[in-house]
């Protein structure tokens, strides 16, 4: 089966991307029933993404984040065909506040794997994507390997809210690594881990939405991931997973013995 590239979805995806910031460029807010934030801009770019897929892919259903849940597992469930997983503004909150750093999110499921990958920073003006089995680029640029320093020596990526509060805790009082940051927006985050900005990355909870164009970029890019409790984050399903993710195989094994006994039953 052929894919559109990620080269076809820059010509056909970057104008209409631009000129629906421009004119949706209002940041009210309301508040959805998980508590996220969404504006009419993440409505207004998730309409203006699917009329451009339903032009290029019209035989694939879209499952969007702003969509209503029940919308999102029927396309889910029921596709017999490849689909789209899409995520119009990643970072919503950031965007509200005012803070450059959100992008929009977008990656094409088969047999509940990504096939392809493909996030773009209108900010930077950077597009990550990745084919599976094809590599990771960022523009033209390949992704590849890069080695991390020893834990202590990291600086990390990590949403320390959605960790539990033991390891919140042991984070603050002696936390393993040098020191942590946290963006606010997945997708560009899984994306920065793939391109070598930070060595490693943590997250107790996200969408598929959140890693599902992510996770096949830093794959591609010759990284390594998994749940928290060292189960893999494929198949892919609906429900929410937890995160850890490096561009380097030692870190991620040191990681991945670090957590152990603070995961075992975690998902």
């Amino acid at each position: 089966m052929t894919f559109p590239t990620p080269t076809e979805l820059d010509t056909r995806l970057l104008p209409i991307l631009h000129k629906t910031l421009k004119s949706k460029g209002t940041t009210d807010w309301s508040m959805k029933q998980d508590g996220s934030q969404v504006t009419e801009l993440d409505h207004a770019l998730q309409e203006a993404v699917i009329g451009v897929l339903r032009q290029l892919t019209p035989d694939y259903p879209v499952l969007g984040e702003e969509m209503d849940a029940e919308e999102q597992s029927r396309i889910f469930e029921d596709a017999t065909t490849p689909f789209w997983v899409l995520d119009p503004l990643d970072g919503t909150g950031n965007y509200t506040a005012g803070v450059p750093f959100y992008c929009t999110a977008l990656a094409l499921i088969e047999n509940r794997e990504a096939q392809l990958g493909w996030v773009y920073d209108p900010n930077r003006r950077e597009r990550f994507a990745a084919a599976r089995g094809k590599g990771a680029w960022l523009g033209e640029q390949r992704l590849r390997p890069q080695p991390a320093p020893p834990l202590d020596q990291q600086t990390i990526l990590v949403d320390l809210k959605r960790l539990p509060e033991a390891l919140r805790l042991a984070f603050a009082q002696n936390p393993p690594y040098r020191s942590q940051r946290n963006f606010g927006a997945s997708a560009l985050e899984w994306c920065w881990v793939a391109a070598g900005r930070g060595h490693f990355y943590l997250h107790g909870r996200q969408h598929l939405w959140d890693y599902a164009a992510g996770q096949l970029i830093l794959r591609e890019a010759g990284g390594h991931y998994c749940q928290l409790n060292g189960e893999p984050l494929e198949p892919l399903t609906l429900g929410t997973k937890s995160v850890q993710a490096g561009l380097d195989a030692a870190a991620h094994a040191a990681w991945r013995e670090w957590l152990q006994p603070w995961f075992e039953t975690a998902g």
